[in-house]
C-alpha cells in the first residue's frame, strides 16, 4: 500500500473509533514540524490509534524535560515559613519552662512578669496560650499583686494527668476550681468563692458536688469556725491553722492528749537528772527521743511541738531551765523542786500585829527573815 493511503486509513480509524479526535473537520489539530515532537504515539491492542501527549515532561526527540525549577520567592516564602515554624516552637518551649519552675506552682506567674520576660515577643504567646487553655493544660486567676496590691491575671501551668481532670469541665466550672486552688491549703469559704466567681448559689452548689464526684476538690472544717464550710483541692492536706494540728481532734481541744504528754515529760526529766532539782539537764532532743522510743503520741510531733509542751511545764513552775550546753548552746531542764505561788500578803492582813517583824520558821525547816519574799511550802 502507498505510504500516503496507509496514513489517510489510519486518520479514517482515528475519527471513526477514537472520542479523542472525533471533532468537526475544521477543528482538526495541525500537525506541524515544530508540534510533532510533542506527540506520542501508541498502539492500542490489535488498532493502529494516535494519541497526543501533553508535551509536559517530554523533550525533543522523545527525551524527559527537567521539572520547572522554583522561583526565588518560593524559596523566600518557604524559608520564612520554616523559620517562623521553628520560632514558634522555641517560644512554646520557653513560655513551658518558665511555667514549670517550682516558684510559679502554686500561685502562678503574673501577666505583667510575662510581658517583661519575653518583650516584643509577648503577643506572640497569644496562639500558645489559647492552644494549651483549649487542652485545658493552662488555667488562668484573677490574685491582687503583693506589689501593687491591684489585681492581676495570673497563668498556672497543670500537668497531662491533672489537664485530663479538667477536660469536660465548663468555664465556670474551671472558674470555680482555680479559686479553690488559688487558696491552697488554707481553704476557702464557700461564701468568697460566690464573691469572687459571681456565681448563682444554686449554680455553685451543682459545680461543688460535680468537682468533688470527679475528686477534684474536698469539703473541710476549720477549727476556728466550725459552722463554715471550706474547699480545698483534693490532694492538699489541710494547714495547721484549720486543723489546729496536733492539739486538736474532730475539731476540738484535746486536754487528755496534751496531759498525757506533760506527765510523761516531768517523769522523764525527774528520772533522767535523778530527782528533783538536781543533775545537769537535759536537752529538747533527749527528751523528744525518749518520747518515740516510749511512743506515747499517737502521732510523730516536732521538735517545736514538743517544745510547746514543754514550755507549759516550765510556766507552771514545774521545770525550770538551767544552763545551756557546751559548743552547741542548747538549754538544759531539770524538775524544779515543788513550790506554790509567791507570798503576797499585806501586813494589815496579818493576825499577829508584829507578824511583818517577825521572822519565820516553816514546818520544812526553812527559815525566813522579816519581809523576805517567798513562796508558801
Amino acid at each position: 500500500m502507498h505510504p500516503s493511503s496507509m496514513v489517510s486509513s489510519i486518520v479514517h480509524r482515528i475519527e471513526s473509533n477514537t472520542h479523542t479526535f472525533a471533532m468537526p473537520p475544521t477543528k482538526r489539530p495541525i500537525v506541524t514540524a515544530a508540534t510533532a515532537n510533542g506527540i506520542k504515539r501508541r498502539r492500542a491492542a490489535g488498532e493502529n490509534v494516535v494519541r497526543v501527549g501533553s508535551g509536559t515532561g517530554v523533550g525533543v526527540g522523545g527525551a524527559v524535560r527537567p521539572a520547572p525549577v522554583p522561583s526565588s520567592s518560593s524559596f523566600a516564602a518557604a524559608s520564612a515559613s520554616s523559620t517562623t515554624t521553628t520560632n514558634n516552637q522555641q517560644l512554646n518551649d520557653e513560655f513551658i519552662r518558665l511555667l514549670s519552675n517550682p516558684q510559679h506552682k502554686n500561685k502562678g506567674i503574673a501577666n505583667s512578669s510575662l510581658k517583661s520576660h519575653f518583650g516584643s515577643q509577648y503577643p506572640a504567646l497569644v496562639p500558645i496560650i489559647n492552644e494549651l487553655t483549649r487542652t485545658s493544660r493552662l488555667t488562668m486567676s484573677k490574685l491582687t499583686s503583693s506589689k501593687t496590691g491591684e489585681s492581676e491575671v495570673y497563668f498556672s501551668l497543670l500537668s497531662v494527668e491533672e489537664a485530663s481532670k479538667l477536660r469536660g469541665l465548663d468555664a465556670s466550672s474551671k472558674m470555680v476550681y482555680q479559686v479553690i486552688e488559688a487558696a491552697g491549703n488554707k481553704g476557702i469559704w464557700t461564701v468568697d468563692v460566690r464573691v469572687q466567681t459571681n456565681i448563682q448559689q444554686a449554680t455553685l452548689t451543682k459545680i461543688f458536688k460535680q468537682l468533688e464526684t470527679r475528686r477534684l476538690i474536698k469539703p473541710i472544717k476549720a477549727v476556728t469556725a466550725k459552722t463554715k464550710k471550706l474547699y480545698m483541692l483534693y490532694d492538699l492536706s489541710p494547714s495547721k491553722e484549720i486543723t489546729g494540728g496536733p492539739w486538736y481532734s474532730d475539731y476540738e481541744f484535746d486536754h487528755e492528749f496534751i496531759a498525757e504528754l506533760r506527765n510523761f515529760i516531768l517523769m522523764c526529766i525527774r528520772r533522767m537528772n535523778g530527782g528533783y532539782g538536781v543533775g545537769n539537764g537535759v536537752t529538747l532532743k533527749q527528751i523528744a527521743n525518749k518520747m518515740i522510743q516510749a511512743n506515747v503520741s499517737r502521732i510523730q510531733l516536732s521538735l517545736d511541738e514538743v517544745s510547746q509542751v514543754l514550755q507549759t511545764l516550765v510556766l507552771d513552775y514545774l521545770v525550770e531551765q538551767r544552763g545551756v550546753t557546751e559548743g552547741g548552746g542548747e538549754a538544759l531542764f531539770v524538775a524544779a523542786k515543788p513550790v506554790t505561788t509567791m507570798c503576797d500578803f499585806e501586813w494589815w492582813d496579818v493576825l499577829s500585829p508584829d507578824f511583818h517583824f517577825r521572822g519565820i520558821r516553816f514546818e520544812d525547816g526553812v527559815y525566813l527573815s522579816a519581809h523576805e519574799p517567798h513562796h508558801h511550802s
